[in-house]
């Protein structure tokens, strides 16, 4: 099948190489002649502009789109419209707000156009292990890219049956899932992503009890020096919190069990913000992703003035003196 692919960044041109890789014809374009070179140079069929991929795609075109979500998202969403016909196809595969799709497909639904928002999950390893999909849009459109979506996934691999799940149909098995309507699939993205940050947060907090169990605080009979690394890999090993976050972490701690390289700045992309502002608008608690989204925001700051104010009042109401943080172990 031919595809037009918009973003040739570290997702964009590792999605484009496993489409090639499965016998697909990929018409490419990016803003850097250097990366339309390179992956023109592995097989693709380069372009030097929106206007040349448009004009190279057979009808009906499909074009999938990875830049950065938000402005420019938006302007390559109106640049392709403005050049496709009823029938086309775009194809957001970036992080959108959900909200946003819903509002593009009106616009592209006008000119008869089909848009198709696709959650993404799998990163810089999806290369080999393949991409787990999350897809909106009209039935019609996904299911006419179906041997895109299908070479994208991982595939079943040797992953164990649910039990029961011989009697259902679908494609979950498969990795990839056609939601419902236009926004779906990235409100589905949206919320795996939120509950990505808790699991994290989770896993960090617990390792870092871990790494202060040596304090000179406890009394000495049970500190422990515990062996950061270790620990990581006999729980990828039968445990119940294992998991391919786990894994990482184990890669991590095995490459620089202190984590040195790295200052703490943790940034946030977007979906857990938008997954929060989803549960307010549900009325639905979600303490634990909230929580985790906070904590990346403190991440970015030294002490805060509300940290100030409670140490000051503290001392105010009781005389408490602050005390010196003592210094941690590297």
């Amino acid at each position: 099948m031919q595809l037009g692919m918009v973003g040739l960044g570290r997702m964009g041109a590792n999605m484009t190489r496993r489409l090639m890789r499965g016998g697909h014809t990929l018409v490419v374009s990016d803003l850097s002649a250097d990366a339309v070179k390179g992956i023109a140079g592995e097989g693709a069929v380069a372009s030097a502009s929106l206007d040349d991929l448009v004009s190279k795609l057979n009808t009906p075109r499909a074009a999938w789109i990875m830049v950065p979500s938000g402005d420019a998202t938006e302007k390559t969403v109106q640049a392709l419209l403005a050049k496709m016909q009823a029938g086309d196809t775009i194809i957001d595969g970036g992080n959108s707000y959900f909200k946003d799709d819903v509002r593009r497909a009106k616009i592209c639904a006008g000119k008869g156009v089909h848009y198709v928002d696709v959650g993404t999950s799998g990163g810089v390893w999806g290369l080999e292990r393949g991409y787990c999909m999350m897809i909106g849009g009209p039935r019609e459109a996904v299911q006419r890219l179906d041997l895109i979506f299908k070479t994208l996934a991982p595939g079943r691999g040797d992953i164990p049956r649910t039990p029961g799940r011989d009697k259902m149909g679908g494609t979950a098995e498969e990795g990839y899932i056609h939601c419902g309507p236009s926004g779906s699939g990235h409100f589905v993205k949206m919320v795996h992503n939120g509950i990505e940050y808790g699991m994290m947060q989770a896993y960090a907090e617990g390792f870092d009890i871990f790494k202060n169990a040596i304090s000179k605080e406890l009394p000495e009979d049970i500190r422990y020096d515990l062996n950061l690394p270790d620990i990581a890999e006999v729980w990828r090993r039968g445990s119940v919190v294992s998991s391919w976050l786990l894994d990482l972490t184990a890669m991590a701690l095995v490459e620089n069990p202190t984590l040195s390289e790295y200052s703490g700045f943790v940034q946030d992309s977007g979906e857990g913000r938008w997954t929060i502002q989803a549960a307010l608008e549900e009325a639905v608690p979600a303490e634990v992703l909230t929580a985790a989204l906070y904590t990346r925001f403190r991440s970015r700051q030294d002490h805060t003035f509300a940290e100030k104010m409670l140490s000051a009042m503290r001392q105010k109401f009781g005389g408490h003196i602050e005390l010196k943080a003592p210094a941690k172990a590297s």
